[in-house]
């Protein structure tokens, strides 16, 4: 999953930045609106934490231009804890808001939420045969028993389940998967996705040539 976090604060920024990555996330950062904005607009994020008060055009202004394009799922940052603050993000479009300051690992949680529920999927484990996901541990088991894989392995499985059923494009996978500083011409992708049919089944992960790759 990719998000783009766009906070003003370098120091603040930098520990989402890291905190995401260790998570198993592609991360892009923006230090400022404008820059955020362009970054939202361009690429299809799975979420964006968006900080209210930034220079240049504010969280407010970025959230009113992304949502005329745009269904990102928006989890707002801000220090102002008024209820006409976060009445306001919601009713402009915010799909969650978080007062600062406030913990890692609940903004974390809200991420994983917002995730789920952009794909309908409102139950934190997924269940496909005798593979279950589990969204919140960010683990995976085959048969009651767990099966270890890498952080990018997880990203690639959780996108497919999420759309179970539907036909994933490599593009689509690049776009989600990797950030804007990876190599997207690589072969990791390949790689990926057979080490985990090695782990879950030769037919877990179906290829259609030529196009992609779905969960049925």
């Amino acid at each position: 999953m990719r998000v783009l976090a766009v906070e003003d604060e370098p120091d603040l920024l930098g520990s989402l930045l890291k905190a995401l990555r260790e998570d198993g996330y592609a991360v892009d950062g923006a230090p400022d609106g404008e820059d955020g904005l362009d970054k939202a607009e361009s690429y299809d994020y799975d979420a964006v934490v968006l900080d209210i008060m930034l220079p240049g055009i504010d969280g407010w202004e970025v959230l009113r231009r992304l949502r005329k394009t745009k269904k990102t799922p928006v989890l707002m940052l801000t220090a102002r804890d008024a209820v006409r603050d976060r009445v306001r993000g919601l009713d402009s479009g915010a799909d969650d808001y978080l007062v600062k300051p406030f913990e890692l690992s609940e903004l974390l949680a809200r991420l994983r939420a917002l995730i789920r529920r952009s794909a309908s999927q409102a139950q934190p484990q997924l269940e496909i045969g005798d593979v279950t996901i589990d969204t919140a541990a960010r683990k995976v088991s085959r048969q009651g028993q767990e099966v270890l894989i890498t952080a990018r392995e997880y990203s690639l499985l959780e996108f497919l389940a999420l759309h179970r059923g539907e036909l994933v494009t490599r593009t689509m996978l690049y776009d989600h998967l990797f950030d804007e500083n990876d190599d997207t011409l690589s072969n990791l992708l390949d790689v990926h996705v057979s080490n985990l049919r090695k782990k879950l089944g030769h037919d877990f992960i179906i290829t259609r040539r030529g196009h992609g790759y779905c969960i049925e």
